[in-house]
């Protein structure tokens, strides 16, 4: 079955208890209901730096990541149904891709 990445961009800070424990229970309850699906739930991404043959640019440039996971699913229709219900939508993006396997 394919993988597919689901790149998150945007999101909001949190910036006290109850609101971190309720943004936790809301990916919690997602997560519970795409479970069968996760390959790799993936994590929060900090700082990041976009290297291209024009420079550095800080902050991962215009729209920077701020998270990922990785999912199965039967072709990219279904990965893209399974990110609509993501908690990080109305405050940010999920960007869906499909991971194609390669070996060195």
């Amino acid at each position: 079955m394919p993988h597919f990445l689901f790149a998150y961009h945007g999101g909001k800070m949190l910036k006290t208890e109850p609101e971190t424990e309720s943004e936790i229970a809301r990916w919690q309850g997602w997560f519970d209901n795409i479970s069968a699906a996760i390959v790799d739930p993936g994590n929060p991404i900090g700082e990041s730096r976009t290297v291209s043959d024009t420079g550095i640019v800080d902050d991962g440039g215009p729209n920077p990541v701020s998270g990922y996971s990785i999912v199965m699913a039967d072709n990219i229709d279904a990965a893209v149904a399974m990110a609509r219900d993501c908690p990080i939508i109305g405050n940010g993006s999920v960007e869906v891709a499909e991971i194609h396997e390669f070996t060195m």
